[in-house]
Formats: C-alpha cells, sequence, structure tokens
C-alpha cells in the first residue's frame, strides 16, 4: 500500500512539474504576434529582444539569418496581420515547435505579399526567457478547382 501512494505522489508531481514547465498556449502565441508586430512596426531593437542573435530562417526565396530579416524590415510595408490555428509540440521542457497560419496585408520591395501564409516556429528557454531560434512561412497557394 506505501509503494502505491509513494507512486502515485510522485506521478503527480512529475506532472505537476511538466504542467509548470511547459508554457501555455497563450503565452507563446502572445510572443510570436509580438514579434511580427515589432516586425511591422520596424522596431529592430524590440524584435531582437524576442528572437535569438542566431536566428535561422527559410523562405521559398532563400535562406536568412538575423541580419537578414532586420534588413527586410525596412523593405516590407506591413498593414496589417492575423494569427489563427496555432498549435504547440513540446519537443522538450525548454523547446516549443509551433505552427500556424497568418493573414497578411502588405507588400515587401513593392510586390504584393498579402494572403494565408503557412508558418512555423521554434522556441527555445534560455536564461529564463523564450526567444524564437527559427522561423518559416509560405504563402498559401490557391486549391486548383476540379
Amino acid at each position: 500500500m506505501k509503494k502505491l501512494i509513494s507512486y502515485t505522489l510522485i506521478a503527480l508531481f512529475a506532472s505537476v512539474a511538466v504542467s509548470v514547465a511547459a508554457p501555455g498556449t497563450e503565452a507563446l502565441e502572445a510572443k510570436e504576434k509580438s514579434a511580427w508586430q515589432c516586425f511591422k512596426d520596424k522596431k529592430s531593437d524590440d524584435f531582437k529582444k524576442l528572437v535569438s542573435p542566431n536566428l535561422v530562417c527559410v523562405y521559398a526565396d532563400g535562406m536568412s539569418n538575423m541580419q537578414k530579416e532586420l534588413d527586410s524590415m525596412s523593405k516590407w510595408d506591413m498593414k496589417s496581420f492575423v494569427l489563427s490555428d496555432y498549435q504547440i509540440v513540446m519537443a522538450d521542457a525548454d523547446t516549443a515547435i509551433c505552427t500556424y497560419k497568418v493573414k497578411v496585408d502588405g507588400t515587401i520591395g513593392g510586390q504584393d505579399m498579402s494572403g494565408t501564409h503557412n508558418c512555423g516556429s521554434i522556441w527555445q528557454m534560455k536564461n529564463g526567457e523564450w526567444r524564437a531560434i527559427f522561423h518559416t512561412d509560405i504563402k498559401e497557394m490557391a486549391t486548383p478547382s476540379t
């Protein structure tokens, strides 16, 4: 009987520890929205506080890093964005894989980029803070009618 109680208490404490360590969907979604808002508003210093200096990005037109992201920030004219369908998978207690859609209204270098984009980000907990270490997004293609 004592073993059963001990195992039950261990399982209870372990589940509480995991739930405390894992971020809520709302918290990471808020970080993601903040990163998008900083990018939209061209607030590079605030953007750098949310993402790792070693940020890696993958887009249809190539790979990017922190400096390239900051350079492209000045070329964007983003009027609005709305995130939806936000999902998180915890790879471990300090790594969150996030997928979502973002509806963007804007241009980059005069080219219209408006539409729905499929996105993915990886956030990592380091020194008590969540920072984005990877991001990808690609504009959804129109589904051909049959």
